[in-house]
């Protein structure tokens, strides 16, 4: 039996309808079914709920609302997190925990590592290394997946973004310095239940293929849709958010094809993919 948290989120209703589909036992809870802040909750619900592998998808994601919500984004993020991997402890169940490229410092042009030192610049970025740091000191078998840039069907991500500001905007300023890999939840739902049918246990990458900026994913939205919007390269300086955000967020694959798992078509090809369906 398989447990996705964050069951009616962008990633986790991804992961349940793949589980589905491969007629794989599983139960979708959400923050309904469940508070994960609260370790009394928490317990009170898994007392009573045996499961082979948690996949914990549920997550404060709002980057720039974190900078002024910081409690509520370490509850669910670290201290939600902790109380699962603890429960996972205790019933030598498996976690896979989604984590984040936030959780590096944004340097250089080299793909990061696995391994390689955290160093977050954001409060999201900080809150889900803490959660990482709560599931390798809580569990024995896990998987910590990071990925980066994601999008999927729900609609709340840059692509759906860009989409709706062209229906009143001729010309939109996008960022142009920061480099990462967008990533469909869809090609990563399909890793995840690759993942959590297996013991090869690790950190892990998981994104779509390829890198590009923000300013390059947005004039390849609007050249597959054909839409004439004028797109303006920005640098992350001239436009400020309350989060600061990685400009490398490039993620090394290594990990993932040592321990002999599929990588995730090219993100051109997962972006095209997703707009065929608008």
């Amino acid at each position: 039996m398989i447990i996705v948290t964050g069951a009616a989120g962008q990633l986790g209703s991804d992961v349940c309808r793949i589980l589905k589909e491969k007629n794989i036992p599983h139960r979708g809870i959400d923050k309904n079914d469940v508070d994960i802040t609260s370790e009394k909750e928490v317990k009170a619900f898994f007392d009573y709920t045996d499961f082979d592998v948690l996949i914990h998808c549920a997550a404060y994601t709002a980057v720039d609302k974190a900078e002024e919500e910081k409690e509520l984004c370490c509850a669910i993020n670290a201290k939600g997190t902790e109380n699962l991997a603890k429960i996972c402890g205790e019933k030598n169940s498996a976690i896979i925990y989604i984590s984040t490229d936030y959780v590096f410092s944004g340097e250089g042009e080299k793909p990061f590592e696995a391994d390689d030192k955290k160093a977050p610049l954001s409060v999201y970025g900080k809150s889900k290394y803490e959660g990482e740091r709560a599931v390798m000191r809580l569990c024995e078998k896990y998987f910590i997946v990071r990925t980066s840039w994601v999008f999927g069907e729900q609609d709340r991500n840059f692509i759906a973004t860009m989409l709706r500001l062209s229906q009143t905007k001729n010309e939109i300023n996008v960022v142009c310095d920061q480099i990462g890999s967008p990533t469909y939840s869809a090609d990563l739902a399909l890793l995840l239940t690759e993942m959590a049918q297996t013991e090869k246990y690790g950190v892990y990458h998981g994104t779509n293929e390829g890198y590009c900026s923000w300013y390059e994913l947005a004039k390849k939205v609007f050249d597959y849709k054909k839409i004439s919007v004028k797109v303006n390269p920005v640098t992350s300086e001239e436009y400020i958010t309350p989060a600061k955000r990685p400009k490398n967020s490039r993620l090394s694959k290594k990990t993932l094809t040592d321990a002999g798992f599929s990588l995730l078509p090219p993100w051109e090809n997962a972006v095209e993919r997703y707009l065929d369906q608008k």
